[in-house]
């Protein structure tokens, strides 16, 4: 499996100490399924499942510059912008897309009570090993 930095598909909108913005925070990131397009030469297809407990969020970021990303909440609500869009709430079974050169300037639990995941599914290059840049 590929290693992911910790702030995929993460940002928070919530007050964060500054010591703690550039950190995940109450988030684990998981690779569920690597596989490589056998008929799309060059490109794979990950699965990325985002876990947040109660106020959980990472940091801004961006993605692997061949990325196409599509996410669907799968549990509980989720605050996400994306480039300078105005930052939604999406809900179970809500999704948003992401494509090359977006910049993901909010993702993070939108409860301080209850637990949210996303799977994001990743269309990549192959050969890709990074799958998140976190903001400096």
């Amino acid at each position: 499996m590929r290693r992911l930095a910790s702030g995929l598909l993460c940002a928070t909108l919530m007050a964060v100490p500054a010591v703690a913005a550039d950190k995940p925070h109450n988030a684990k990131v998981s690779i569920v399924f690597d596989h490589v397009l056998p008929n799309v030469p060059g490109k794979s297809v990950r699965g990325v499942l985002v876990e947040y407990g109660p106020g959980g969020s990472n940091p801004s970021h961006t993605h692997a510059k061949s990325a196409f990303i599509y996410a669907t909440v799968i549990e509980g609500s989720i605050k996400s912008q994306v480039n300078d869009g105005p930052v939604k709430v999406y809900k179970t079974g809500e999704n948003w897309i992401e494509v090359s050169g977006d910049h993901h300037k909010v993702s993070a639990n939108a409860s301080n009570t209850k637990p949210a995941k996303i799977l994001a599914v990743f269309v990549v290059d192959t050969a890709e090993t990074e799958l998140t840049t976190p903001d400096k």
